[in-house]
């Protein structure tokens, strides 16, 4: 009968593991068709001829209600026809950048698969009809060409291919405004960077002041988040963040943004569009008071700044700049940019310990080679630094295990007196030198840790598509066959049978569904964070086997 009983829960086991592969294979997380399709499309027109399949800039009068105005905005004017699309290629960075008005309408990350040993870039800026996702910038104003409603200036360039070929890469756009001043939009590009620097050079070669307002902004829609791959466990924040003198990291996400504007005038600040492991930004030149603001027009999301006015004399030049970056977390790169840029990096109110343990996290990798060796290294080190807690409790555990006969015993014979039965537990508590929550809080002291580094995992742009050994190719993943969780959820149960029985039949048997839910529960999870509990349970095992032995070798001593 036990026999059969055995191969019979073998056999559901089986189907059940079977059954969850098939469910997975059909209503899993899906692969970002539409983002595969934008590249594909991109590789397709990267030469210097537009084609249909390119992004274009709008062209009807309604559409530019997205560009800022302001008091002095000029009337309405025919907007000219936009000309070919120029291409700009450096490292890390694949742009493409419409002349019509000079925004980036476009911008591939080379150094990042678009999925997992992919040859097409991740897409983090794009223009079509799955997606709108630009980064606009101008000058307004009273002379400002981007002051028009329903135009944009249109530029010229020298060239609609430029390529990074050295330490830097100065890509010019020209304009000669409606006023006759000279104006130059220049991007700026460096190897390794994912920052551009773009200034608005103004030649003033008319008799009359030049007044201008410089304006950065990010379009964006209300679509998911691309890079947010898993389906179960904590979301990372997608949404816009504003970073000013009075708060200097404020989120404003889509729901803030249908309710109401956000606006703040500051001095110096940023603006940013957050999402899993990407975001730009918009930070402008430092040194003077901006003005930063949400809007939606059209079922587009805005956010952006815009600049004191500026005042350019007859026969002077000047230059207005802004930096925007677009790429990864990067911690060192974003630390660079701006003050507290690298917030963007959400490790939640545990920052303070999330941080470290994500240098440390950093180095284990320098040392080892594998981001997968590293989550083994810092949980290996956390659980070291936690030894004396956790030796407490798994001591204050084994005792409650040693002696758990005794009690059952004493509330046996007293089960029907709960007060004498109280009395006869502190008294054998006293005796024995048993604390019932000794378990409790060396366990509550760790658990900011253990919150801190899932947030560290999660957050980690350096584990997406990052191998460990074997089948796992990509720890920013689910396990593809559930073994990671299935070990975990074994781990789980070894460390109850370690554990004293609660003494409550309906607890028990609540805690030992415990491994059944949870195991359940990471089926889902990132590879990398299955990896982490698991090791840690494992070793948890091995802390809280040897301390039952000793307890038991010291009562057969006595």
């Amino acid at each position: 009968m036990d026999v059969q009983r055995v191969i019979l829960i073998a056999a559901l086991a089986l189907v059940s593991y079977l059954m969850v592969l098939q469910w997975n294979d059909d209503y899993g997380p899906a692969q970002q068709p539409q983002q595969a399709a934008t590249v594909s499309a991109y590789a397709n027109n990267s030469g210097n001829s537009q084609t249909s399949e390119l992004p274009q800039a709008t062209t009807d009068a309604t559409a530019s209600a997205d560009i800022p105005v302001t008091d002095s905005s000029a009337g309405v004017q025919a907007e000219a026809e936009s000309g070919n699309l120029i291409h700009i290629r450096t490292d890390v960075l694949d742009l493409l950048v419409d002349p019509r008005g000079g925004d980036i309408i476009q911008a591939a990350l080379p150094q990042h698969d678009a999925l997992l040993n992919s040859e097409q870039p991740f897409v983090l800026l794009e223009q079509n009809s799955n997606r709108t996702y630009v980064a606009q910038s101008g000058l307004i104003g009273t002379h400002g060409p981007d002051a028009t409603a329903g135009a944009r200036p249109l530029y010229t360039s020298e060239q609609t291919e430029y390529v990074l070929d050295g330490d830097t890469l100065v890509v010019d756009l020209k304009l000669t405004a409606d006023s006759g001043a000279q104006i130059t939009k220049r991007f700026t590009f460096a190897k390794g960077e994912y920052k551009v620097v773009v200034d608005f050079i103004v030649n003033n070669t008319t008799a009359e002041n030049f007044d201008s307002v410089l304006f950065g902004q990010i379009k964006r829609d209300g679509s998911p988040d691309p890079s947010q791959q898993t389906s179960m466990g904590m979301q990372s924040y997608l949404g816009a963040v504003f970073s000013t003198s009075e708060n200097n990291y404020q989120k404003v996400d889509f729901d803030d943004m249908d309710e109401e504007r956000f606006k703040a005038t500051t001095p110096d600040g940023w603006v940013a569009m957050v999402q899993h492991y990407f975001l730009s930004a918009w930070i402008p030149a430092p040194g003077a008071e901006y003005t930063y603001e949400s809007r939606k027009v059209n079922g587009q999301y805005l956010v952006g700044f815009m600049s004191p006015n500026f005042s350019v004399a007859p026969g002077q030049s000047q230059t207005v700049s802004a930096t925007f970056y677009a790429g990864p977390k990067d911690v060192e790169q974003l630390e660079k940019i701006a003050p507290n840029l690298d917030l963007t990096i959400d490790y939640g109110w545990l920052w303070w310990i999330a941080s470290p343990l994500y240098m440390l996290l950093k180095w284990i990798h320098s040392v080892v080679g594998n981001w997968g060796l590293a989550i083994i290294g810092i949980t290996i080190l956390v659980k070291g630094a936690l030894f004396h807690l956790n030796a407490k409790a798994f001591k204050s555990m084994a005792k409650m295990r040693k002696f758990g006969p005794e009690m059952a015993r004493l509330k046996e014979l007293y089960g029907d007196d709960r007060q004498k039965m109280s009395q006869e537990m502190m008294k054998l508590y006293q005796k024995e030198k048993i604390n019932p929550l000794g378990g409790c809080l060396p366990i509550l002291v760790q658990m900011p840790v253990f919150i801190a580094l899932y947030w560290v995992l999660m957050e980690s742009v350096e584990l997406r598509h990052a191998p460990f050994y074997g089948y796992i190719q990509d720890l920013s993943q689910m396990d593809p066959y559930f073994i990671l969780p299935i070990l975990m959820g074994v781990t789980m149960f070894i460390q109850q049978m370690l554990n004293p029985t609660p003494p409550d039949p309906m607890q028990a048997k609540m805690m030992k569904m415990l491994p059944i839910l949870f195991t359940f529960f990471f089926l889902w999870f990132p590879a990398g964070l299955v990896l982490y509990w698991l090791v840690n349970n494992i070793l948890s095992i091995a802390q809280q086997w040897v301390i039952n032995k000793q307890i038991e070798a010291g009562e057969a001593k006595g």
